[in-house]
């Protein structure tokens, strides 16, 4: 069964700092973001990345569907296309962060298709793992707001439970649905685990506004992402095999849902050796 570390760090202001101050995280220690897609990342903690000084961050999806509708919207021709965009700004909000398009990997999972691919998610993070031993993770948490944010954050809880020695999993806020609208920056209400939220400063607000500028294609879709704070936590335990939360998700509502994400997710930690329910 997997048991994800259940230590909360209490004291300074952002996570971390907290990480930092009790000597179990430092700014040279191996750190991986994992996130779903290109923008991801910067949405959920652009205004921490420059303090890391040894992070990998993961792509799970090439930001592209093989539904041409985001790439014809944005004037591309093909998929490819579109996903070279993406890559294109992505690396350009990166440097603004101090991070070379070299410390980052790409799985190339098709957007809006990663719970097709569980089993090759979780087998190429955990040799992404293996090499880079990161001592903190932070992804998604499962919230039922994209499938391929769900998709990640099973991914990255099976990946390093599946390590000899796991590192800790830590989130950023994504988005979820609740009352038919779209929550962003705040995580789905879970009482026993401490959020610590980052207030930024003038200069982090404009640092953060540039990198969301560097993202022409996903111009519309950043506008209902605050600049004001960023938000963190230790993972809690998940059953991924059951909904994040009673009612209709936020993507089954969606053109981008895909149904059945709970069957998906039951098929490939059985597939893996892992017991369910998490």
């Amino acid at each position: 069964m997997i048991r994800v570390r259940e230590k909360q760090p209490a004291g300074c202001a952002t996570l971390l700092e907290e990480l930092v101050d009790e000597r179990r995280l430092n700014l040279t220690a191996p750190v991986a973001i994992v996130v779903a897609h290109p923008d991801d990342e910067v949405i959920g903690m652009g205004a921490q990345l420059h303090r890391l000084q040894n992070v990998t961050v993961i792509h799970v999806t090439d930001g592209s569907p093989h539904d041409l509708r985001d790439a014809n919207d944005s004037g591309f021709p093909n998929a490819q296309a579109y996903a070279r965009a993406r890559r294109a700004e992505l690396k350009a909000a990166l440097e603004i962060a101090g991070i070379p398009l070299s410390s980052t990997r790409e799985l190339r999972v098709p957007d809006q298709e990663a719970p097709l691919h569980l089993v090759q998610i979780v087998r190429a993070l955990q040799s992404i793992f293996n090499q880079s031993k990161p001592q903190a993770v932070f992804t998604h948490p499962y919230e039922g707001g994209h499938p391929d944010h769900d998709a990640t954050a099973l991914a990255v809880h099976t990946a390093c439970a599946l390590l000899p020695r796991p590192p800790l999993i830590h989130e950023m806020t994504s988005y979820y649905g609740a009352n038919g609208s779209i929550v962003t920056g705040e995580f789905l209400p879970e009482p026993t685990h401490k959020i610590w939220t980052a207030e930024l400063s003038r200069e982090e607000v404009q640092s953060k506004e540039r990198m969301f500028g560097c993202f022409k294609t996903q111009a519309r879709v950043l506008q209902a992402f605050s600049l004001r704070s960023e938000r963190f936590r230790t993972a809690p335990r998940y059953d991924f095999t059951q909904p994040p939360h009673p009612g209709a998700l936020y993507y089954e509502q969606h053109s981008f849902g895909m149904p059945g994400f709970c069957a998906w997710a039951q098929t490939a930690l059985l597939q893996l050796g892992i017991e369910v329910p998490l």
